[in-house]
């Protein structure tokens, strides 16, 4: 016997629900993971679009700029100057998906719920941050024997191994003895620890003399790295702080809300409590562009919230902040990195410069997304590694056109303005809730757009994917009732 078309759409409803916990559980942690659970989210979706015959989406001015993009970017792809990678690179576009499922699945009820499990497990990845730099990393190189794998991988002494593959090691005992086990001649990624910098080492491999000596490392150190930039459970700390970044705000937000219209109540001190974690984290990635980006987002909305003596409190809170963030930098990274004259500062340059002579180049339709993989030293850019170009409007002015970056700012503007007035709205309807929300949302994006100037964080599929979930939450939210599916 088949269910009935309402219990269909609600267990449908259901499904979806758990999909969006389970993507806000991990979204902060794994990429895989979060995916899985934008995945059940659809299936969720789709049961109850079937049992009702509609998608439950409202139009809205976004569609037209979403329609345009998406457009734009597979005729640059079709246009590329290797077409067979940027179509394959097609497939990112998929994230957009997470505007329109939050829209049909989540309500303001839910929306809360949602975010309150997505603060939780960024500050537990951040307190796991914490502990991870207080336990240390791996084995600080004091010196290599002449017959050491590892020189095949320009590991030099002050560096610090910490990952084989994906084995984690802490001891020089410990990299021995998984060198023993590892099956001869097959290359592994060595993970290093360099002036705070994780760098990834591919073409690591051992023979089998090697690996019968009394120490097939020929490592010496018996020391453990406390200088590295927190990433939490994830391989790169620049996701992990763009996500924190973002998860920050909306603790900020819900705290800024309740302070205004209840005083210091428990929730605003959780709240509080919440944002200090994910700051501190954010702090510990050393990440200098995303920790000023989240001062420029926390403060416009602390200032758009606040009224008399908390704004100077909050000022005087964010300069403590940058203080900490800046003794962090100096600590952990090059020499001169405060200055930014540090060699990742200036290759940042090098490469933005390139970039732009080279937008003139292609200017409608670009280069096509990835092109650059094939041409990397062609067209001119330094260095045998090829990188992007560190700035989300340039890498989208090269990639897909002056066109595509004209779209992106006028979808951002909108998303900006939108937001601030449904922000609005709820702080003087009193809606304690959706007035913290919007107002944390508004954070992320200021923070988002900010980082966006010198990171190419809209090529960050985990960022991505929260930019346009956050976007959906926001629109949920600015409704004027709840939609029908609540």
């Amino acid at each position: 016997m088949s269910p009935e078309p309402g219990a269909l759409a609600t267990l449908g409803q259901r499904i979806a629900l758990v999909g969006l916990v389970l993507y806000v559980a991990f979204a902060p942690h794994s990429v895989a993971a979060s995916v899985i659970g934008v995945a059940v989210a659809g299936i969720g979706w789709s049961m109850k679009a079937i049992s009702t015959g509609s998608l439950g989406l409202r139009r809205s001015k976004f569609d037209l700029i979403i329609l345009l993009s998406l457009v734009w970017t597979v005729a640059s792809s079709l246009l590329s100057e290797e077409p067979r990678i940027s179509l394959v690179k097609l497939q990112a576009s998929w994230c957009v998906f997470l505007f329109y499922l939050a829209q049909a699945i989540v309500t303001k009820r839910s929306a809360l719920g949602l975010v309150l499990v997505l603060i939780l497990s960024g500050s537990v990845g951040a307190t796991y941050s914490a502990f991870d730099l207080a336990r240390g990393r791996g084995v600080v190189v004091q010196a290599l024997t002449p017959g050491s794998p590892f020189h095949q991988v320009g590991i030099q002494p002050g560096d610090t191994v910490w990952r084989i593959g994906r084995t984690r090691v802490y001891t020089t005992a410990e990299i021995d003895e998984l060198l023993r086990t590892m099956p001869a001649e097959r290359p592994l990624v060595v993970s290093i620890i360099s002036q705070g910098e994780n760098v990834e080492r591919p073409g690591f491999m051992i023979t089998a003399r090697q690996r019968g000596e009394p120490s097939p490392s020929g490592l010496i150190g018996d020391e453990s790295s406390h200088r590295f930039r927190a990433s939490g459970w994830t391989r790169h700390y620049g996701t992990f702080a763009e996500m924190l970044q973002m998860i920050a705000q909306l603790a900020l937000g819900l705290a800024l809300a309740h302070l205004r219209n209840h005083g210091l109540n428990k929730p605003f001190r959780i709240a509080v409590g919440a944002t200090a974690i994910l700051t501190i984290g954010i702090v510990f990635t050393a990440m200098r562009t995303i920790l000023i980006a989240f001062a420029i987002g926390a403060t416009v909305i602390a200032w758009r919230s606040l009224r008399g003596a908390y704004k100077v409190a909050f000022t005087f809170a964010v300069f403590f902040v940058l203080a900490l963030g800046a003794a962090v930098v100096w600590q952990t990274r090059a020499p001169d990195a405060l200055l930014l004259g540090d060699p990742s500062s200036s290759l940042r340059a090098e490469v933005a410069r390139v970039g732009v002579s080279r937008v003139l180049v292609h200017p409608v339709f670009g280069h096509g997304m990835d092109a650059m993989k094939l041409h990397w030293n062609e067209w001119g850019f330094p260095g045998k590694d090829m990188i992007h170009l560190h700035s989300t409007p340039l890498q989208l002015a090269f990639d897909r056109g002056l066109p595509m970056l004209a779209l992106w700012l006028w979808m951002v503007v909108a998303f900006w303005v939108y937001i601030a007035r449904a922000e609005r709205s709820a702080r003087d309807l009193s809606d304690t809730s959706s007035y913290g929300l919007l107002l944390g949302i508004l954070g992320a994006l200021i923070g988002f757009l900010a980082s966006s100037l010198v990171n190419y964080n809209y090529g960050d599929a985990e960022a991505t994917m929260m930019f346009w979930f956050l976007m959906g939450l926001a629109m949920v939210l600015a409704r004027r009732e709840s939609p029908a599916s609540g």
